[in-house]
């Protein structure tokens, strides 16, 4: 056997990379296509999504505009953040940062609209993702840079507004956070009877259904007093018409819904909009989705879904990810899923971060809000370098020459603990260091906790004894901490 000198250039050919491989990638690709069952296809009379951009984008107009003005740099970019509404005591659908009185003014005049409608589109572009705050700076968000070319943006940005409905319709005075919080929650089931129903519901009808939805949530929750005494409901149910109303004028702002002007002998009736409509179909369909989980990992943890994954190829694990997704809230799965990627399993990091790729738009606030934690920046930069529509290929060219080292530790922590030598030998040939010394340098210099491990594991995997041996010393020096 020959032996490989110790600065010997690495081979660049391996099927195990920082950043997925273009193969690996088609492989994905192709697997994606490859569909267990046909497209689902919407309601019957339901509009092209074409069309269902189009009105997405009157609902937005406004926004949009604001957003606009706000990003360019003759904007004032700070005055429109510069004051900031803290949410009132029992609301939880306080405005999320109101611009100063200045601010409004002048994009007021500048967009000839009226302070009060500058405020209500800042709070929808930032609801929809159509600005990001950096410091006092206001940028455009990926999807205001899509907006005029790419409907499946608009789309996700409306249903993201459409998820923030009770941020942007005002509670009701005096009312408890709790009773919020039980209307929220009940909503959806009210939606689907609209779905389902293809036309007009009286609102009475509505408000019998967000009654028994109401108490089944505090049946769930089993919303008994240590004393024994009855339970106070969050929401009394001489206030539940009038939360009714609340809610279905919150989701008719955001075009998901119809009201009639005038009540009638039988009271209003309420009708979705084809945006509605077709809403909360897919919602639907997700949670049809979830209950065909292929592996059975839907009650699972995050944790323990991912474990269930990782013998999985790409394909079959999207869907797991899918169906555990649909089966509860997105911004507690979302947290889930990063508190999963926060733990010791280096493994369970990256594939916590292969879900939030099934996720998309709605985690991209979560995921840069961990860009500035050290053990997920790498593989926050990275989802963030793809969804704004860097090719994976590519994708590496975001990280600094510490961070793609920090992660080649990281990714050979998981390859040590799970996989096999011949896969962590293959490995070695990722680092984008071109000598093995130059690459134990660097590796020594990064400081990841399971650095001495990952040397060690590496030093008794490979074939080579002359580079073993340099390996093995360089994790003896991390070690004891010589030079």
């Amino acid at each position: 056997m020959t032996s490989r000198k110790p600065d010997e250039p690495l081979a660049r050919n391996s099927r195990l990379r920082l950043v997925r491989p273009r193969s690996l990638t088609t492989a994905r690709r192709a697997a994606t296509t490859r569909r267990t069952r046909p497209a689902p296809r919407p309601p019957e009379g339901t509009p092209p999504r074409a069309e269902l951009a189009r009105q997405a984008r009157l609902v937005l107009a406004d926004a949009v505009r604001i957003a606009r003005w706000a990003a360019t740099p003759r904007g004032p970019q700070p005055g429109l953040r510069a004051a900031t509404a803290q949410p009132a005591s029992g609301s939880a659908s306080a405005s999320l940062s109101a611009p100063s009185a200045t601010a409004a003014e002048q994009a007021a005049a500048a967009l000839d609209l009226t302070p009060d409608r500058v405020r209500a589109g800042w709070d929808r572009a930032r609801l929809a993702g159509l600005v990001e705050l950096h410091g006092a700076t206001v940028r455009p968000g990926w999807r205001l840079q899509a907006w005029d070319r790419d409907d499946s943006a608009v789309l996700r940005g409306w249903v993201a507004l459409l998820d923030a409905w009770s941020l942007v319709h005002p509670a009701p005075e005096g009312v408890a956070p709790g009773a919020v919080a039980e209307i929220v929650e009940a909503v959806p089931q009210v939606l689907s009877l609209l779905q389902l129903s293809q036309g007009p519901v009286l609102v009475p009808v509505l408000l019998d259904l967000l009654g028994q939805r109401v108490d089944e949530l505090r049946e769930e929750r089993c919303e008994v007093p240590g004393d024994g005494a009855p339970a106070q409901p969050a929401t009394p149910a001489e206030r539940l018409p009038a939360l009714l109303d609340w809610a279905l004028e919150g989701l008719a702002e955001v075009g998901a819904l119809t009201l009639d002007g005038e009540a009638g002998p039988e009271g209003r009736h309420a009708t979705l909009t084809p945006l509605g409509n077709w809403a909360v179909w897919v919602k639907l369909e997700q949670i049809c989705v979830a209950a065909q989980s292929p592996a059975g990992n839907i009650e699972q943890s995050a944790a323990d879904m991912l474990r269930g994954c990782a013998r999985l190829t790409p394909g079959p694990a999207r869907d797991e990810y899918r169906a555990w997704l649909a089966a509860r809230p997105l911004a507690g799965a979302v947290a889930e899923l990063l508190a999963a990627a926060r733990g010791e399993d280096a493994l369970l990091r990256g594939l916590a971060f292969e879900a939030l790729r099934v996720v998309g738009a709605p985690a991209e606030a979560e995921v840069r809000a961990v860009v500035a934690e050290p053990s997920l920046r790498p593989y926050a930069l990275l989802w963030l370098a793809e969804y704004e529509g860097t090719d994976p290929d590519d994708a590496s060219e975001v990280l600094t020459r510490e961070e793609a080292t920090w992660l080649w530790v990281d990714t050979a922590a998981a390859v040590a603990d799970h996989g096999e030598s011949e896969l962590l030998v293959r490995h070695l040939d990722s680092a984008v260091q071109g000598t093995v010394p130059a690459l134990l340098e660097e590796v020594r210099a990064v400081g990841h906790p399971r650095t001495v491990q990952v040397l060690v594991a590496l030093a008794a995997a490979h074939p080579d004894p002359a580079l073993a041996k340099a390996v093995r010393r360089a994790a003896f020096q991390v070690h004891t901490g010589t030079p």
